[in-house]
């Protein structure tokens, strides 16, 4: 039978190319909690910026995990689930820059502007205290491309 696993180099172009993840992240009652968020992948690491409960969450328990998936048939069905740790950190100069071009290039087509959000909405943003997370994978790494078991050539 055809093996439906990527390379290494694959995995993390899919994980890199990919537009949403998925950070799943654990309750103080060891609840996970899944929640769609933009991202950018660098040197094989996950960043992301967020606020609200996903830090405090991540703040008592930085177990986590990351995945990012694609297709609607089931021939197109393909995925990469990390497992890993996430931290709030404070990227310095080059990773800052890196980080910020990184996420223009992949999202700001699809951003919204605060002036053009409901007032409410735009408060809250703006209110939410937001840090810059890391979720570093392990070497446990998921993965599939059914296209492969289609044909056995890629």
């Amino acid at each position: 039978m055809p093996n439906p696993r990527m390379t290494t180099d694959e995995i993390w172009s899919f994980v890199t190319d990919s537009h949403t993840g998925i950070m799943t992240t654990l309750r103080r009652d060891g609840v996970p909690i899944a929640l769609p968020i933009w991202f950018v992948c660098l040197d094989r690491t996950i960043y992301l910026k967020t606020r609200g409960k996903k830090l405090l969450r991540i703040t008592n328990d930085s177990r986590a995990s990351f995945l990012v998936e694609s297709g609607e048939r089931w021939a197109d069905l393909k995925a990469v689930h990390l497992t890993g740790t996430a931290e709030i950190v404070d990227l310095d100069e080059t990773m800052s820059h890196r980080f910020r071009s990184e996420m223009d290039r992949k999202y700001n087509p699809y951003r919204m502007a605060t002036g053009t959000m409901p007032q409410e909405t735009a408060e809250h943003y703006a209110k939410a205290i937001g840090g810059v997370v890391r979720f570093t994978p392990d070497e446990r790494v998921l993965n599939w491309d059914n296209a492969k078991l289609l044909d056995p050539a890629t």
